[in-house]
C-alpha cells in the first residue's frame, strides 16, 4: 500500500552532481526536492559534506537532541565522484546520523550500490526525518521518477530475507538494477545497530551486503520505523555522471587501474585476500588485538591468517562493491553451515569477514576458530549489529568477567570467559532479541561500565582503564600501546575511535614512517583532512594506499602516497570541471572537518574533554601481566625515554613512572595537533579559521564565540 508519493523529473547528472537533494519524512509523510547550489558545492563538496548541512539546517537550533527523536536524520550522500565505473574504488556513499552510542554525528563509508543509485535518480542526497507510526519502506524509482513511502508490513526483520523480497519485488527479471538498505531486529535491540548496502551479484547469484556500521545508524534507522530503502535505476552507468573531461577521467582511471592489477599481486593481495592479509602483519609486530587489548600477539594468531581465510573464501565471483573496481575486494564464504541461531544448519552465504570482524570477533575475543568468526559476521550482518563494537563490547565483558568485576548473576548464567565462542555466539543472539544479557552487552562499554559499577560494585578506575571506547564508541582493532600517532588518532578522532580517520599505526609502527613527535603531530593534521576527502567524494580509501607505485619509497613522504594524491586531484578536476591541486583537495577536507568539530560542540561535546584521556589500555600496560608479557621492551623505555633505570623497582614501580610518562607524551600531542589544526587549547576551532575556511555563518560563528 502507498502511503505517499511524490513524481519528478529525473535530471541528467552534470559534472557529478544532480542538482538536488531528496527528502522524506517518514512520520508526516512529506516528501520534496530541495535545490544544490554552487555555494553549497563550493563548501561542502557532496557526501558527508552534504549530509552535516542538510542535517545542520534540519535539527533544532535551541538544544541538542537526543538521537531517538524525529527530529534526527539519516542522511546518505555519494558525492560527485561517486559511481564512476572507470576510476577504482568510486562505488561508495556516506551515511550521517546522530550516534545513538555517542549523541554526536556519526558517519559511516559503505559500499553497494545504493549511492550510486541514487545520485543517478536525480539525487545529489537523500535525509531521512520523522518517525512513522508502523512499519515502512522508502522507494526511489529512478525509471519511473518517483519517490514512495509505502506499508512495510509483513515483512521479515532480517537483512539477508528482506533484501532478497525487495531485490525480487522491485528487480524482477533484472535484480541488479535494485539496492536495499536494511537493519535487522539487532538494531532495534541495541544502541550498536549497522545498516545493510546490498548489490544483485549475477555470477554468485546472491544479493550480497556491505555495511555501514558505525555508531548506531542502524538503530536510528529502525527507531524511525523504517524497515527498508529501495533505490532502482536501470539506466547506464558507465559515463552517468557526465564528466566535464571523459579523456581525462579515462587517462588517469586506466593508469591507476593498470597499477593496481600490475602491482596488487606482488603487495597485498586485496584481489585474492582482501584486508584479511592485515592478521599476520599485525600479530608479528604485537598490534593484533588480544583478550581485550591486552596483547598485541598470540601463538593461535596462525590459526585466523591470510592463509586460512584465502582458503575459505569463495574465489572467482564478482568482488567489487560497485562496478569496474579493480580492487575487487569485497571477498566472502558461499555455503556456511551455521552451527547456532535460529538458522542453525543452515547453508548461508556470508560477506566477509574482513580484518575488523577477524580481529575483533576471533583474537580480541580469545576465539582463533574461523568457522566461528564467519558465524558471527554473518549474524551480525542480518541482525544489522556492527561486528566492531560487538567484539570490543563483548571483549571487555569477557575481562570483566575473568577479573570479577561481574560474575554468572550478572550474565545470566553465562560463562563468559575468553576463547568460549559458544556463549558469545549466544550473547549475540540475545541482544538480536532484546533478551537477557545481551539486552546490557548491547548498549556498549561506556554505559556497561555505569552499570556494572552501580549494580554490581565493579571498580569504576579499572573499567575506565580496560573499556576500549572514547566519547562512547568502541575502539577498531589496533592495538595502540606502542604507537602515540595511533593513540592520538583514536582519541581527537571526530565521531569517536575508528580508524578510518586518522589510520596511522601501519606507517608509524611497521613502517616507521613518522618517528618524530613532530611528525606524529603533522601526521594528525595531514592524514585526517585527506582520509575526509574520500568521504566527500563517495570513494574507498584501499586504491590510495593498500596498493602503492614501486618507487614510492623513494619520495620524500611516502605515508602520503603523494603520486597517487596527484592523481586523485586530475581525477576530480575532469569530472567536476573544477582544477584541483592536490592541497585544494585537503582544503576541501579541512571546511568539512572542522565544520564537523562545530558540529560537535553544537551537540555538547566537541571540545577537548572529549579527546583526553583515552583509555589507559590503549596508552600502556594496566595490569601488572601486561607489563611483564613486555618487561624487556618496557624496562628498556624506562631507561631510553624516560632515563630511569629500573633495577631494584617492583613492576608496580614501574608501571607508574611508564604511566606518568606516557600521559604526559599524550597530553603534548593534543597541544601539537590543536595547534597544527589551527583550534584554541580547548579544541575549539578559531574564528580567524572559520573565516579562513569560508564555513562563517552567522549560527557557526555565534557557536564558536561562545567558546572561545
Amino acid at each position: 500500500m502507498v502511503l505517499s508519493e511524490m513524481k519528478y523529473n529525473v535530471p541528467k547528472v552534470e559534472k557529478g552532481y544532480a542538482g538536488q537533494t531528496l527528502y522524506v519524512n517518514v512520520g508526516t509523510g512529506e516528501i520534496k526536492a530541495k535545490p544544490v547550489d554552487q555555494k553549497m558545492k563550493d563548501t561542502f563538496t557532496g557526501g558527508k559534506g552534504f549530509d552535516l548541512w542538510l542535517m545542520w539546517n534540519a535539527l533544532p537550533k535551541d538544544r541538542a537532541i537526543k538521537w531517538d527523536e524525529p527530529e534526527n536524520e539519516i542522511c546518505i550522500s555519494g558525492g560527485p565522484l561517486a559511481g564512476t565505473t572507470v576510476y577504482p574504488g568510486s562505488g561508495k556513499s556516506i551515511v550521517t546520523a546522530i550516534s545513538p552510542l555517542t549523541g554526536i554525528p556519526v558517519d559511516c563509508n559503505v559500499g553497494g550500490y545504493f549511492g550510486p543509485f541514487l545520485k543517478f535518480s536525480g539525487w545529489d542526497a537523500l535525509e531521512v526525518q520523522g518517525k512513522a507510526k508502523n512499519e515502512c519502506i522508502i522507494v526511489i524509482d529512478g525509471d519511473a521518477g518517483s519517490v514512495k513511502i509505502e506499508d512495510g508490513a509483513g515483512l521479515p526483520s532480517e537483512s539477508h530475507l528482506v533484501a532478497e523480497i525487495l531485490t525480487e519485488r522491485y528487480g524482477k527479471e533484472n535484480r541488479a538494477t535494485v539496492s536495499v538498505v536494511s537493519a535487522g531486529p539487532g538494531a532495534e535491540h541495541t544502541l550498536m545497530g549497522c545498516l545493510n548496502f546490498s548489490w544483485y551479484d549475477p555470477k554468485s547469484g546472491y544479493v550480497r551486503y556491505k555495511q555501514a556500521g558505525r555508531g548506531g545508524t542502524g538503530t536510528v534507522f529502525r527507531n524511525k520505523k523504517v524497515k527498508a530503502m529501495v533505490c532502482k535505476y536501470s539506466g547506464q552507468v558507465s559515463g552517468a555522471n557526465h564528466p566535464a573531461d571523459e579523456k581525462a577521467l579515462a587517462e588517469v582511471g586506466r593508469q591507476h587501474t593498470t597499477e593496481i592489477l600490475e602491482l596488487d599481486p606482488k603487495q597485498n593481495e586485496m584481489r585474492q585476500i582482501g584486508t584479511a592479509h592485515l592478521p599476520p602483519i599485525m600479530n608479528q609486530f604485537d598490534l593484533l588485538p588480544t583478550k581485550n587489548f591486552q596483547y598485541g600477539s598470540h601463538p593461535d594468531a596462525k590459526n585466523i591468517d591470510n592463509e586460512v581465510f584465502r582458503s575459505l573464501y569463495t574465489h572467482g565471483r564478482n568482488d567489487g562493491c560497485w562496478k569496474g573496481c579493480s580492487v575487487a575486494c569485497a571477498h566472502g564464504v558461499d555455503n556456511h553451515v551455521l552451527k547456532s541461531g535460529p538458522w542453525k544448519g543452515k547453508k548461508v552465504p556470508v560477506d566477509g569477514p574482513e580484518y575488523e570482524t577477524i580481529a575483533g570477533c576471533g583474537s580480541n575475543l580469545g576465539i582463533f576458530d574461523p568457522h566461528w568468526i564467519i558465524e558471527y559476521n554473518f549474524y551480525c550482518d542480518t541482525y544489522g549489529i556492527d561486528t566492531i563494537s560487538f567484539g570490543t563490547g563483548l571483549a571487555f565483558v569477557m575481562e570483566c568477567y575473568e577479573r570479577g568485576l561481574i560474575d554468572k548473576k550478572a550474565t545470566g548464567g553465562l560463562d563468559l570467559k575468553f576463547g568460549n565462542a559458544e556463549a558469545a555466539a549466544e550473547v549475540l543472539h540475545q541482544m538480536a532479541k532484546g533478551e537477557g544479557f545481551g539486552v546490557v552487552v548491547g548498549q556498549g562499554i561506556h554505559k556497561m561500565k555505569e552499570i556494572f559499577a552501580k549494580k554490581y560494585g565493579a571498580d569504576p578506575k579499572l573499567m575506565q582503564d580496560i573499556g576500549m571506547e572514547m566519547k562512547g564508541l568502541e575502539y577498531s582493532e589496533y592495538v595502540t600501546k606502542e604507537s602515540l600517532a595511533q593513540q592520538g588518532g583514536y582519541g581527537m578522532a571526530l565521531k569517536g575511535p575508528q580508524h578510518d580517520e586518522a589510520w596511522l599505526i601501519f606507517i608509524d609502527m611497521v613502517r616507521n614512517q613518522i618517528p618524530t613527535f613532530e611528525q606524529k603531530a603533522e601526521a594528525l593534521h595531514w592524514f585526517p583532512m585527506w582520509r575526509t576527502w574520500f568521504g566527500l567524494n563517495g570513494l574507498c580509501k584501499l586504491p590510495w594506499n593498500d596498493i602503492v607505485p614501486e618507487d614510492n619509497n623513494r619520495d620524500k613522504e611516502p605515508a602520503k602516497v603523494m603520486k597517487h594524491v596527484t592523481w586523485y586531484s586530475k581525477f576530480f578536476s575532469a569530472v567536476t570541471g573544477k582544477k584541483s591541486e592536490p592541497d585544494d583537495l585537503i582544503k576541501m577536507s579541512e571546511r568539512v572537518y572542522n565544520f564537523q568539530r562545530i558540529f560537535n560542540l553544537r551537540m555538547g561535546k566537541g571540545t577537548r574533554q572529549f579527546d583526553e584521556p583515552v583509555p589507559y589500555r590503549s596508552m600502556g600496560p594496566v595490569t601488572k601481566e601486561e607489563y611483564e608479557s613486555r618487561a624487556e621492551r618496557y624496562d628498556k623505555q624506562l631507561k631510553e625515554k624516560i632515563g630511569i633505570d629500573s633495577a631494584g623497582k617492583t613492576t608496580e614501580e614501574k608501571m607508574k613512572i611508564t604511566r606518568k610518562f606516557r600521559e604526559e607524551q599524550y597530553h603534548k600531542l593534543v597541544d601539537a595537533a590543536y595547534q597544527r589544526r589551527g583550534w584554541t587549547n580547548n579544541g575549539v576551532p578559531t574564528l580567524a579559521k572559520i573565516n579562513e575556511l569560508g564555513i562563517d555563518f552567522p549560527d557557526v560563528v555565534e557557536l564558536v564565540k561562545k567558546n572561545q
